[in-house]
């Protein structure tokens, strides 16, 4: 048979392991010595190709994999491998002539044997691959949670580290704190109430017996700023916000919006209490974001649905509700089921922030005047509620666990009819497109880059020759009344001196009033420079988050501080406002008999103004008692405590009536006590003032200015 015969039936072709069978002839000339070595080639190159197809058929270690991984998207590609190989193929030697095996059946053979091992190692590698690449990326995945958390974590941990060293108490500790009153559990509740117009010097008219004891037993300065223009609409919103009005948007009662092109009057509710002059928010939104009810009394702005969340409960402004009817309103929420009560259902749960606006004082203010008899009887009639409410909290053994912040808006200065500026007398009317304010007034002009420094320079003029007003434009406003940056703030303003307004012709003639005798009204009017004494307004406050000893004295401050202060008290994080101070507040002693709130006096632009300390009387000439003599007329000296006082008003029940004596503690029950006894003693006296010119009393109703 012929030697290529031979070869192509030779075992070798078919068997890789295979031996080589010598030549049956047994010789060993050159050409076949030759053909052997060429065979042992081929085979090492077989030998080779076999083992790379074992390597693929074996299962992959970790390592493996974990490379694979980073040549996955090589591996998913069919037909690489082939490629690898066929490529491979190429790069043997060529047979020569004369070798038992031809080339093309050595074609062949690679064809079918090889090319089908590596596509089936091509399947499994790519099978590994899949999972490996899984089972990375899942490690992967796991690697970078753990990596976020982690951060999320510290960053969280960093934020609790800074906020507890700015303040003291920190609000998300201090919400945990829980007060119990013998029947119910109690969350950290604040009431604040607003008593609108209220000067700091009424305090010093022996006629407010509950705000005296509530003094000498909380914490307070001599008397608080407000906020220029010192008027309603703006100081309300300032002490709910933090912010100066030139931040929250409510710039007087009445103002042009240039971006509206509408004008904001306070009385046109269907206007003012519209969401989008309130641009700010106020502290029951603030407490309803962060889980704490809010329950609101006829708040200025209250009403304006603010977004983005209304209070939980609200009632709408009533000007003539009985003065009964908002200590039952406070009441009645405190009697609320709170959230940890067993029996609570998810409605009509107890609120923890209570505010309450009381419009009297101010109302009569501007009716009768700050120095008129009856409002005296009005003070006292509000000084009453306060001692209503204060037994309210007694009956429920809350005094020690509600805190009560009391404070007042603006003061009130008297006016007369010799006391005014005619505006239409010192400017061309014909020039003016708007005007803002009131007594203070904000011109818009219709060519505002022209007229601006033309009526300045003529009103300057005008300012300078008597003392009655003040101009400004946006440029010369003083720094302190932090009164330019907002659009709704007019260009130009006329303010008057205190107890000075600027009218119109239209609205009241100077001229004719002076001939013939008439008076102008209001009588009494605010709104003028902040830091005037007779604009001060007052601040008190006590309870677990006011932990002073009692008569505290704190120093003056504005009232956009009152904001992070109410915060604070209720545990929750105030929003960015222009306020500094925190709880706990930093005292400077306690008040002495001499520098007491309201103890500093003031005077009246009226020169026929009575003295305090002159009698009242009634219409008939009858002198109307003073407030009550007894033992407590005198309150504790600086240093002492209230235990201090006579042993028959200061003992309780139980004879605790032992303090200590450098007057850094308190007992809570024998001075309440003592409190309760002087309010007692002080109601018929109040009841029998008011009652004696209750029937010369009017205009109840009249909205707040």
């Amino acid at each position: 048979m012929a030697r290529d015969g031979d070869g192509l039936l030779s075992e070798k072709h078919y068997d890789d392991d295979a031996a080589v069978v010598p030549s049956d002839s047994g010789s060993d000339s050159e050409g076949e010595a030759e053909e052997r070595n060429h065979v042992r080639e081929h085979d090492r190159d077989i030998l080779e190709e076999t083992e790379e197809h074992e390597k693929s058929l074996h299962k992959p270690s970790r390592l493996e994999r974990a490379r694979g991984v980073f040549r996955s998207q090589e591996s998913r590609h069919d037909g690489a491998s082939s490629d690898r190989h066929a490529a491979k193929g190429k790069k043997r030697k060529p047979r020569r002539r004369g070798t038992s095996t031809p080339d093309k059946m050595e074609g062949a053979f690679d064809d079918t044997g090889s090319e089908s091992s590596v596509e089936l190692s091509e399947i499994q590698d790519s099978r590994w691959g899949v999972k490996a690449s899984k089972s990375h990326r899942t490690r992967l995945t796991l690697i970078y949670l753990s990596i976020i958390t982690l951060f999320l974590l510290l960053l969280s941990g960093a934020y609790r580290a800074s906020s507890t060293k700015k303040h003291k108490l920190e609000p998300e500790q201090h919400r945990l704190t829980k007060f119990y009153n013998g029947t119910h559990t109690f969350r950290p509740t604040t009431i604040l109430i607003s008593l609108d117009g209220f000067r700091a010097d009424f305090l010093n008219r022996k006629i407010t017996p509950a705000l005296n004891a509530f003094i000498e037993s909380g914490v307070s300065p001599k008397y608080m700023l407000p906020s220029f223009p010192s008027v309603t609409f703006p100081n309300h919103f300032t002490l709910v916000t933090g912010l100066y009005p030139e931040s929250h948007g409510v710039v007087s009662n009445q103002f042009w919006d240039p971006e509206f092109e509408e004008e904001f009057w306070y009385t046109h509710t269907k206007v003012s209490m519209q969401p989008k002059w309130w641009t700010a928010e106020p502290l029951w939104v603030t407490a309803e974001h962060q889980g704490v009810r809010s329950a609101i009394h006829m708040w200025p702005g209250s009403e304006a649905h603010i977004p983005d969340v209304e209070p939980t409960y609200i009632d709408k402004y009533n000007g003539s509700e009985a003065l009964q009817n908002k200590v039952d309103s406070i009441l009645r929420w405190l009697d609320m089921p709170g959230d940890d009560d067993v029996a609570a259902a998810h409605e009509n749960l107890r609120p923890q922030f209570i505010a309450a606006y009381v419009p009297n004082v101010d109302a009569d203010g501007h009716l009768y005047g700050p120095n008129s008899t009856e409002i005296r009887a009005t003070i006292a009639d509000v000084d009453s509620m306060l001692t209503i409410l204060v037994e309210g909290l007694l009956a429920r053994n809350l005094t020690e666990i509600v805190n009560m912040v009391i404070v007042s808006d603006h003061g009130m200065a008297t006016t007369a009819t010799e006391r005014l500026v005619q505006l239409d007398d010192i400017i061309d009317m014909s020039l003016v497109d708007h005007i803002d304010g009131w007594p203070l007034r904000g011109l818009r002009l219709k060519n505002p880059d022209r007229d601006v420094p033309i009526l300045y320079d003529q009103l300057s003029k005008e300012a300078a020759k008597g003392d009655r007003f003040e101009v400004y434009t946006l440029e010369t406003m003083p720094e302190r009344y932090h009164f330019t940056q907002n659009d709704r703030i007019a260009p130009l303003w006329i303010v008057p001196k205190t107890g000075w307004a600027v009218v119109e012709k239209s609205d009241f003639d100077v001229s004719e009033a002076l001939a013939t005798g008439k008076e102008y009204h209001p009588k009494g009017l605010h709104g003028y420079d902040h830091e005037h004494p007779l604009m001060r307004a007052i601040f008190v406050a006590r309870g677990p988050a006011f932990p002073h000893a009692p008569n505290s004295r704190v120093p003056v401050f504005q009232n956009i501080e009152v904001y992070n202060i109410m915060c604070d008290s209720l545990g929750i994080v105030p929003h960015p406002n222009n306020g500094t101070l925190r709880l706990p507040l930093q005292t400077e002693g306690l008040h002495s008999e001499n520098d007491k709130p309201g103890s500093e006096p003031v005077v009246d632009p009226v020169d026929d103004v009575k003295h305090e300390d002159e009698p009242t009387t009634d219409d008939q000439g009858t002198t109307l008692p003073d407030t009550p003599k007894n033992p407590a007329d005198d309150p504790p000296h600086e240093g002492s405590s209230p235990s201090e006082a006579p042993e028959d008003q200061a003992a309780g029940p139980a004879g605790e009536g032992d303090g200590d004596d450098d007057g850094e503690h308190r007992n809570s029950s024998s001075w309440w006590n003592f409190i309760h006894e002087q309010l007692e003693k002080a109601k018929e006296w109040a009841k029998e003032f008011v009652d004696s010119i209750k029937n010369n009393k009017q205009g109840e109703g009249d909205p707040p200015v």
